[in-house]
């Protein structure tokens, strides 16, 4: 139960990153505050002069809003699909062409590319 609890805030977190921008500040600022900062319900309740429970219905929501994105634009999985392959295409050419600049630096221009994603 407890690593599911683990995976499931993990998770949370990885989705906050990519789709941030499309929740509501309250969403974002709820979600920063119980998963990243590690308040408690009540005490976010008490910052925004509202109620645990509506504290938590709206974590609930916006949770369910964030694994919507995913199931619908993939952002997370397509990013991770890009890092393993830039991987796999920097191995190939360090150990095929270590002494080809022109290569190098293309392998750096896209690493970049991928990292700023």
């Amino acid at each position: 139960m407890a690593d599911e609890v683990v995976e499931l805030n993990e998770r949370i977190n990885e989705l906050f990153d990519f789709y941030r921008p499309l929740l509501t500040h309250k969403q974002a600022t709820y979600l920063e505050l119980y998963y990243a900062q590690d308040y408690s319900l009540g005490e976010i309740a008490a910052q925004f002069s509202v109620s645990r429970q509506a504290v938590y219905d709206n974590l609930k929501r916006t949770a369910k809003i964030l694994l919507g994105y995913e199931a619908k634009l993939h952002l997370i999985d397509h990013f991770q699909q890009e890092v393993a392959l830039v991987d796999q295409l920097k191995a190939q050419v360090t150990s095929k062409y270590p002494d080809d600049p022109q290569l190098q630096q293309l392998l750096q221009s896209f690493e970049k590319l991928v990292d700023s994603q």
